[in-house]
């Protein structure tokens, strides 16, 4: 049977309590949660435009990815959740900064909501 355990650093923003883990790990796999563009620190959304909001969004899955013993360029799949496709262009002018000349599979569509009702959200999945 396929151990299941939760990942948890400081260096990302803190989960709901008793609702879900920042990342789990899984037969060498690691499952990200999304990733809002929060700064850890207050717990609130960091200010800025959609630009700004995906680098923290990276960031804080770079730190959960870190803490599973992963890192960006190991990422697999990612999921993209926008509130408006509009930001589509800008969101991938930083998107594309990251995980090197091979980029992972990806999904991207718009919500109608998003947690806090930010702009952007981001999941990823990644081998260790």
């Amino acid at each position: 049977m396929a151990t299941k355990t939760p990942v948890l650093t400081d260096k990302a923003p803190k989960p709901l309590p008793g609702i879900y883990s920042q990342a789990i790990v899984s037969n060498g796999v690691v499952y990200c949660s999304g990733a809002v563009p929060m700064d850890p620190e207050t717990g609130k959304l960091i200010d800025g435009d959609i630009k700004a909001h995906t680098h923290q969004c990276i960031k804080n899955l770079g730190h959960i990815l870190e803490a599973a013993g992963s890192d960006l360029t190991k990422v697999l799949k990612v999921n993209v959740f926008l509130s408006d496709m509009d930001n589509f262009a800008e969101m991938n002018s930083v998107y594309t900064e990251y995980w090197g000349d091979v980029k992972p599979c990806r999904t991207c569509v718009a919500v109608k909501t998003l947690p806090l009702n930010t702009d952007v959200e981001i999941e990823c999945i990644a081998h260790l």
